[in-house]
């Protein structure tokens, strides 16, 4: 199988095990959606320690408010009653006046903070670094384990503004959001190597060739994210790139610095005089 290390601009993102003969517009589907629900993990995850500390989230028109305010504006959280935390809640005030200060009990706040290390670790930029190629049922394994643990301390479910649910139902709302800037719409996906645009029309061997036991790097962009001219510029390094990430794949390369330095323009340099 071919293994692409899927990188967003420089950054490592994951590696992605697939074969030759793979059309690019379904490679370009199943690259992109795990590139995407990976960041949906991990927006998940941010605002777990939230819930944790501070429980569900207030009504949008009472955010931000004083107990004061609330008061004069006779405003009134008709969620506060249902979205109750099994074991019954602590308080635990919310000083920005985002969630409402009704916190899980100690043992459910473990079960919420297990459940998040474990989703993390299944998509974790670190599974690269182990030679982990991640799939998108890792992914959705993550995204199950974090909705069975929100469904173990909160059995009546969460208020429909609360970014968890709103997030494990895809309901978010990212727009105006630096999370936005992050997110790459299936149809907006490219996926580059070597300076090339793999276009969908074709397949992964009409780029690469045949041999199945090939490892790459792969850029995942927004269509018009990047010029050919910066890709091009990019090309020797991605090169590199993949002399390094290979090593452990045997490759037969007879001397790697040697290529290195046809790389650099450092090969036929004579030192002393002429």
């Amino acid at each position: 199988m071919v293994q692409l290390h899927v990188k967003r601009g420089d950054e490592s993102q994951f590696l992605f095990s697939t074969s030759v003969d793979v059309p690019l517009e379904t490679l370009t589907q199943q690259v992109t959606a795990i590139y995407n629900n990976r960041l949906k993990v991990d927006r998940l995850c941010s605002e777990f320690p939230e819930l944790v500390d501070h429980g569900v989230t207030l009504p949008p028109n009472m955010q931000g408010l004083t107990d004061e305010q609330i008061v004069d504006l006779k405003l009134k959280d008709e969620w506060e009653e249902r979205c109750v935390p099994s074991g019954g809640p602590e308080f635990n005030k919310d000083e920005i006046g985002r969630r409402n200060g009704h916190a899980p009990n100690q043992k459910m706040k473990e079960v919420l903070r297990n459940t998040m290390e474990e989703a993390k670790a299944l998509i974790s930029k670190k599974q690269a670094v182990a030679g982990v190629c991640v799939t998108m049922e890792m992914v959705k394994e993550a995204l199950d384990q974090l909705r069975g643990a929100v469904m173990i301390v909160y059995p009546m479910g969460l208020p429909p503004h609360d970014p968890i649910r709103m997030e494990l139902e895809d309901q978010e709302d990212l727009s105006g959001t630096q999370a936005s800037l992050q997110v790459i719409p299936v149809e907006e996906a490219q996926l580059w190597w070597a300076a090339k645009e793999l276009h969908r029309g074709k397949k992964l061997q009409d780029y690469i060739g045949k041999n199945d036991k090939t490892k790459i790097v792969v850029k995942i962009q927004k269509v018009g994210g990047a010029t050919l001219q910066l890709a091009k510029q990019q090309d020797q390094r991605t090169l590199l790139d993949e002399v390094e990430d290979d090593s452990h794949l045997h490759s037969d390369w007879s001397d790697r610095q040697t290529l290195k330095r046809q790389f650099q323009g450092l090969s036929n340099i004579k030192w002393g005089p002429r």
